[in-house]
């Protein structure tokens, strides 16, 4: 059992790593908000993909490309919108729910984007490969986890650097910049896939 942890551990950590989209959400979030609560929404979110994967196996691998592209598309559009009528200035109030805003902004990108992507095709393929679905999970997620956690510490260091060197406003022009990219890119790949 601890053979095929470490196994889907590996696979999935190696698949995702490279090139991957919410890697660089993760990290937009945590120079915008606080490591803590982006850990945890991200942490439910990478759960809960990695369970439906494990669950649902191979039809995963089978959603149409447009319909992941549109889905990604409109949680980036979303996210940078969130962030663009969040205010720069300090209150009182807004500090009480940072937090939970900052899990719930962080859970929703990542649990709304890159259905069927390579990390949860690879847990997917193993569960039905080994037969032993909770293991399988538990390496998926724990690579995941893994990977946001490196995102995330990422974004922290590069907000701290950033806070004392740059004013809120333009943090959060960079961050919308980014996430309007990001949803760009995946318009573009659903227009591509419409195509072919």
């Amino acid at each position: 059992m601890i053979v095929i942890f470490f196994a889907t551990f590996g696979a999935v950590f190696i698949a995702e790593i490279v090139g991957d989209k919410l890697l660089y959400t993760t990290s937009v979030l945590a120079a915008r908000y606080r490591t803590l609560p982006i850990m945890l929404g991200m942490a439910l979110a990478f759960t809960a993909k990695m369970g439906v994967a494990v669950l649902v196996g191979s039809a995963i691998a089978k959603l149409p490309r447009s319909l992941v592209a549109t889905i990604t598309a409109v949680s980036f559009l979303t996210v940078a919108f969130v962030l663009w009528r969040k205010s720069d200035r300090p209150r009182e109030s807004r500090d009480k729910h940072r937090a939970h805003k900052a899990a719930m902004v962080s859970f929703a990108a990542i649990f709304f984007s890159e259905w069927g992507d390579v990390g949860q095709i690879t847990a997917a393929t193993l569960a039905a490969k080994y037969h032993v679905p909770l293991v399988v999970w538990a390496g998926a997620v724990t690579a995941m986890i893994t990977k946001g956690l490196l995102a995330a510490f990422l974004g922290a260091g590069i907000r701290r650097w950033i806070q004392d060197r740059v004013s809120p406003t333009i943090v959060r022009y960079v961050a919308v910049t980014l996430l309007l990219v990001l949803g760009l890119l995946s318009v573009t790949e659903i227009l591509l896939s419409t195509q072919s």
